[in-house]
């Protein structure tokens, strides 16, 4: 078996697959549905939103920050209220908050993009003790936001260029050092990079929106494996379970025609695939 459905749920645009360590429950967005979803063994439950919402990060055992399009919010899973943290381009309509993802020292990285897609409408931020900060502006599509163990370098990509950015880090606080390299440089061709998330080993693992695999390339760039994933649209892998040793992937039907809709049957589902390998544990966020 090489990938199996493992939420029915489809999604308009999935999202932001989180794996709570504590709760031993995965948790995933519909950023056009405004919605958050998690899973625990059978039990689904969706939390509904009053404006897009993409990525989260745990606190503790009850709470996640959450990416709103204006905001970072603490979310309460048991009350379902939600308190402000801090603004997130909160001054501009145009823009909703996309991928994100917390890092070793407790900060969490955070992209925004425009609604429409307009070009170069988007930044890269992040979120360390009570400091929202923008590391790069002038980004379409932010993306694949992930941490390698060792804690040495940061990576992200603005999809449609099909770059993938590769940031050295400061060993104390986390924050970038010096300019970015390029990591990766993809032909739209054969490859789109939406999320990403690095295993154990240092290994890049990344969704390839519109062309239904998810590819894992080594810590110098080699392309080492491809999986297929049934949808079109992948948009993002995540590690879970106890053992970390299975992988999901996040999908979307957005844009799709009602003719390409019913050929692509499994679209906006969330996918199990065989991965075989372990990953990192999602990193706490320190408010």
């Amino acid at each position: 078996m090489t990938a199996a459905i493992y939420d029915g749920t489809e999604c308009w645009l999935g999202e932001g697959p989180l794996w709570h360590p504590e709760r031993g429950e995965f948790f995933w967005f519909d950023i056009r549905a405004c919605r958050l979803y998690g899973r625990n063994g059978d039990e689904r439950r969706m939390w509904q939103f009053d404006g897009h919402v993409s990525a989260a990060g745990w606190i503790d055992h009850d709470h996640l920050l959450i990416a709103h399009e204006r905001a970072l919010m603490v979310l309460d899973l048991e009350s379902g209220n939600t308190e402000e943290v801090c603004g997130l381009e909160a001054d501009n309509a145009a823009t909703r908050s996309n991928d994100g993802r917390a890092d070793p020292w407790g900060g969490f990285w955070i992209g925004t993009m425009g609604k429409a897609v307009e070009p170069g409408a988007g930044a890269f931020y992040r979120y360390y003790r009570g400091e929202l900060r923008q590391l790069v502006g002038g980004v379409t599509v932010t993306n694949a936001q992930c941490f390698t163990p060792d804690r040495r370098f940061a990576y992200y990509a603005d999809t449609p260029t099909g770059k993938v950015m590769r940031q050295a880090l400061d060993a104390a606080t986390g924050w970038p050092v010096g300019a970015p390299e390029l990591f990766l440089d993809l032909p739209a061709s054969d490859f789109r990079p939406d999320g990403a998330v690095v295993d154990a080993q240092g290994n890049f693992w990344c969704a390839h929106y519109g062309h239904a695999k998810v590819t894992c390339h080594s810590p110098e760039g080699d392309l080492l494996r491809t999986i297929p994933v049934p949808a079109r649209q992948s948009t993002c892998p995540a590690f879970v379970g106890a053992g970390l040793d299975r992988m999901l992937v996040t999908s979307a039907w957005q844009n799709l025609s009602d003719e390409q809709r019913a050929s692509d049957r499994n679209a906006g589902k969330t996918f199990e695939v065989a991965a075989g390998v372990t990953g990192q544990a999602e990193h706490r966020v320190i408010l």
